[in-house]
């Protein structure tokens, strides 16, 4: 079955994983398969008052709704464009007295949606919401009080004079957002700023090694091809990230997604044995000297976490020096654990603008990453530009500009040219460029230039670290 601007793909039944979708027709790594609006979607309660409500991009001065003081918006242009699905929430935000949770205003978005449009399929989608998984029959204990909770907030909440639904249908809703809400990220990709629902996206099954990445761009999520796909191939994504061992991946997708990855990469854990390098020859450690490095390794990892969450950027620096003093002489290059210290290391470092020792632990990271992520992965992308921008600082010109190169060409499959984080990467691009020309022509007068430059302009640095990792393809409620 296709519909509305989907007739590249159609929905099938795939062996042992329940529907899913596949290609109509050949697909060439960076081709967008279908782009997606979201039937709801909000922003996160944390984020409500700094991000627009309408297209998600995060601007430093934003309007009000004049009436319920809640949503905010570019200007004119996106509040009206939001008007329809905020209109009802406007008045049940008025008549409640305050904005509920981020869970309970996207269910009342689709109910009030479900309330216009009916609950049958939607312009543009495959599938109905009726028919999307919902998986309340797996939850736990915890969850199922969750939800109970949920469900009790969002009649409190409910207008009396709209449609009213069962409990049993609310509960479904509220299954479906668990399982299958999206994560909304702002305009260049950094950071998750709200969840939404995307009933085609919902179809395409997990893969670990997946043919397909997902990126949210302009207002609507694309389905790109990471691969070379032919007609009546599966589309893929990847529900987590490819960084931790098949078995650790298993768990927690059995824990947040309910199926057993019956993926290749996780049936003969394929790349488990570089995750978890040690050093080889003659000064390889005993079994006993890398179990306690491991946990020495995790222990400083849940020490790190606290003081970035306290703003103790030096002392983050500290432990991560002495946690890498101890991994060294025992963990291989690509060890996960050796991995996940060089990456906070040259982050902090950098916003702390000591870019020499920044770069060459982005340097390190980024090498160990190229040997386990797939090519064309989006975060092997994004950390890959962070390495060439912290050696650009460093006055590694040359590095730099070979970093960022490609850095760009992953991120224009990934990402494609239009969207903003792959535009400021092009101008990266270009300025490095033009920079190494000039190392090459005279590197004295290049480094004279360079010094003077930064004199009467302050290096701009990266952002304020935070413990936030890249945004995780669905959003999991905590």
């Amino acid at each position: 079955m296709t519909k509305g601007g989907m007739e590249s793909v159609e929905v099938f039944t795939s062996e042992g994983k329940g529907r899913g979708l596949k290609a109509q027709k050949e697909f060439l790594p960076g081709d967008v398969i279908f782009a997606e609006p979201a039937y709801a979607a909000v922003v996160f309660d944390s984020l409500t008052h700094v991000i627009c409500h309408t297209c998600f991009k995060r601007q430093e001065r934003l309007h009000r709704c004049g009436q319920c003081k809640f949503a905010y918006y570019c200007d004119r242009t996106c509040q009206r464009a939001a008007w329809l699905n905020h209109k009802n929430e406007c008045s049940a935000i008025k008549r409640h007295g305050k904005a509920p949770t981020e869970n309970i205003r996207l269910a009342a978005r689709i109910l009030w949606k479900i309330e216009r449009e009916g609950s049958g399929l939607a312009e543009g989608c495959l599938v109905s919401i009726d028919d999307l998984q919902n998986h309340v029959d797996s939850f736990g204990e915890e969850e199922k009080k969750d939800l109970r909770t949920d469900v009790e907030s969002f009649l409190e909440f409910w207008p009396p004079q709209s449609q009213q639904f069962g409990v049993q249908f609310i509960s479904h809703i509220f299954g479906v957002i668990s399982c299958n809400g999206f994560t909304l990220s702002d305009q260049r990709g950094l950071q998750a700023v709200g969840v939404g629902i995307f009933p085609n996206l919902c179809q395409a099954n997990h893969d670990c090694w997946p043919n397909c990445t997902v990126i949210f761009n302009n207002g609507k999520i694309e389905l790109r091809a990471l691969s070379k796909i032919s007609p009546g191939d599966e589309l893929t994504v990847s529900y987590v990230d490819f960084l931790n061992v098949s078995e650790e991946r298993r768990k927690q997708l059995k824990k947040q997604y309910y199926f057993d990855c019956a993926c290749e990469h996780c049936k003969k854990q394929i790349k488990d044995d570089l995750m978890l390098a040690v050093k080889e020859g003659e000064s390889k450690p005993s079994a006993e000297m890398v179990k306690e490095v491991i946990q020495f390794s995790k222990d400083t990892l849940e020490k790190i976490n606290k003081a970035r969450m306290e703003g103790l950027y030096h002392e983050v620096v500290k432990l991560c020096r002495e946690c890498l003093k101890k991994q060294e002489p025992v963990l291989g290059d690509t060890n996960i654990y050796l991995l996940r210290i060089l990456s906070i290391a040259s982050e902090v470092l950098s916003y702390l603008q000591m870019f020499e020792e920044a770069a060459d632990y982005a340097k390190r990271m980024v090498d160990g990453y190229m040997k386990i992520y797939h090519p064309n992965n989006a975060q092997l992308g994004m950390a890959v530009m962070r390495a060439g921008v912290t050696h650009w600082h460093a006055g590694l010109i040359e590095a730099g500009h070979g970093l960022i190169c490609k850095a760009y060409a992953i991120l224009l499959i990934t990402h494609g040219p239009s969207h903003p984080i792959t535009k400021d990467l092009e101008v990266m691009r270009v300025q490095t460029e033009m920079e190494l020309r000039m190392f090459q022509q005279n590197e004295f007068m290049y480094y004279k230039m360079r010094e003077a430059a930064l004199k009467n302009q302050k290096i701009q640095v990266m952002p304020e670290p935070s413990n936030e990792t890249s945004p995780s393809l669905f959003h999991k409620k905590e």
